[in-house]
């Protein structure tokens, strides 16, 4: 929908944890549910976007996502570690606890690693879940470039310019 960047610049793994670069890297979003629906539901685009979060995340290439290597993109997200942006002190047991967690409900199988289809059906499902929480009212969101969401804005704003 609508969009500021402060700077566009792809970023490195060096950069994780350098608040000014973490900045540089995103941008504030209006989106709706309506945003994440169109895109899960455009099976092409999701698709794609899917297999090349996948092959980002698969850094040994074998076709399938190790705890290691799924749990670095999840520990990404930061979800205890902060409150409202402000870094707070949370117990690695608590930590370690979710992420396994989190790695369990992709792993559908439990075999001990995530494939190709089960990372899309559990990103799909999330997407959605979280779709359903926004309601039909706009949120305005600080989004991470390359990010599902982002692209799902990305999306949005394609076809926007297309009609």
């Amino acid at each position: 929908m609508h969009s500021y960047s402060p700077n566009q610049t792809c970023f490195a793994n060096s950069d994780i944890g350098n608040p000014i670069k973490e900045i540089e890297r995103m941008s504030v979003e209006v989106l709706d549910c309506a945003t994440i629906v169109n895109f899960v539901e455009d099976e092409e685009a999701f698709n794609i976007s899917i297999r090349e979060r996948f092959a980002h995340l698969d850094t040994n290439h074998d076709g399938l996502l190790s705890y290691t290597e799924l749990s670095k993109d999840l520990q990404s997200l930061r979800v205890l570690e902060t409150h409202f942006g402000i870094d707070i002190k949370t117990d690695p047991k608590e930590l370690a606890h979710v992420y396994e967690s989190l790695f369990e409900q992709f792993d559908h199988d439990s075999n001990g690693t995530v494939d190709l289809e089960e990372f899309k059906l559990e990103t799909k499902r999330m997407m959605l879940a979280m779709a359903n929480g926004m309601g039909f009212l706009p949120v305005q969101m600080v989004l991470e470039e390359g990010s599902l969401l982002k692209i799902a804005v990305e999306h949005e704003s394609t076809k926007l310019i297309a009609a």
